[in-house]
């Protein structure tokens, strides 16, 4: 009967946890955890687990292939910042939860980076789980045959329901495993759950042909884009884990900015970096967030 109960109550959790996704942006105030203090003195550990919002694909130094990372991605300048005395980054470019237990090319599984003496965590996934990469192609296909509509939507919404929100709620219980094992496995480390930055503008203009998303679509694909964060802030809270807001420090820096103004590149970069990921300058702006989270930002770069 013991067993039993103990079953059941493992089964609850991701059942409760989606509920409150699906049902819930009334949370967000009241559920938010104070951060925690992290000891002033002696040696600080620091593991960073991520997908390629983490790892910096073709920003330059990449010093991983298979994983395609940057010694200049955001984990790499917070530890430097913070002169951390131990430093493991195992972001994957291309990761999704499940890479989080198995291994993904020479990038062994990332949890196995984390041991009982890690004193810092930061976790940056979901994207890929979400699908992204399938999500911006096939709003671009579709932006090109009705540049004006929102062909990307009605695809989306064609069954009856909005699959990208439904999507995004099955995610919810996928990073609830994540931290818990984390926690599991470095049971004495802070925990920050990093959140995905300002893809498109906040204001739902669209910029087409640069951005090649129909009209419609921008506000759509922005929404999807908080949902899925919203969903990260809530599991982090769930979790009585910090989360770290890069959306708002990077407001106004879009892919549909100039050149000289964006810290996300667009389809066709102009910046050494993947196609709809940040470019240096973002991960220059995620690594203040992470930063003025531990209590070592100084200010908006």
């Amino acid at each position: 009967m013991a067993n039993r109960g103990r079953k059941q109550g493992t089964s609850r959790r991701p059942l409760g946890l989606l509920g409150a996704v699906l049902g819930g942006c009334a949370l967000v105030a009241g559920s938010v955890v104070p951060a925690a203090a992290h000891p002033g003195h002696g040696q600080v550990r620091y593991a960073a687990l991520g997908d390629s919002y983490t790892s910096g694909p073709l920003i330059p130094r990449q010093v991983d292939a298979s994983c395609a990372r940057s010694d200049q991605n955001y984990p790499s300048l917070v530890a430097e910042r913070r002169r951390v005395d131990d430093f493991v980054d195992v972001s994957c470019s291309g990761a999704t939860t499940a890479e989080m237990w198995q291994a993904q090319g020479t990038n062994p599984p990332q949890l196995d980076a984390l041991t009982r003496k890690t004193d810092l965590v930061t976790v940056q996934i979901g994207g890929n789980d979400v699908g992204f990469g399938s999500i911006i192609s096939t709003c671009a296909k579709l932006g090109a045959q009705d540049p004006d509509g929102n062909p990307c939507e009605r695809s989306y919404r064609a069954s009856g329901y909005d699959e990208l929100a439904v999507t995004v709620a099955r995610t919810a219980p996928k990073i609830d495993r994540v931290l818990r094992a984390v926690r599991a496995r470095a049971p004495h480390a802070r925990v920050l759950l990093v959140g995905y930055p300002d893809l498109l503008p906040d204001d739902g203009t669209g910029c087409f042909p640069a951005v090649p998303f129909a009209r419609g679509d921008f506000p759509y694909l922005r929404d999807t884009e908080k949902r899925l964060n919203l969903m990260l802030r809530l599991v982090a809270a769930w979790n009585r884990v910090e989360y770290v807001d890069t959306y708002g420090p990077t407001v106004g820096h879009d892919m549909c900015k100039a050149p000289e103004d964006r810290w996300i590149e667009p389809l066709q970069p102009a910046a050494p970096a993947a196609p709809a990921h940040p470019n240096a300058r973002g991960e220059a702006a995620m690594a203040q967030a992470v930063l003025a989270a531990t209590g070592r930002g100084h200010g908006r770069r």
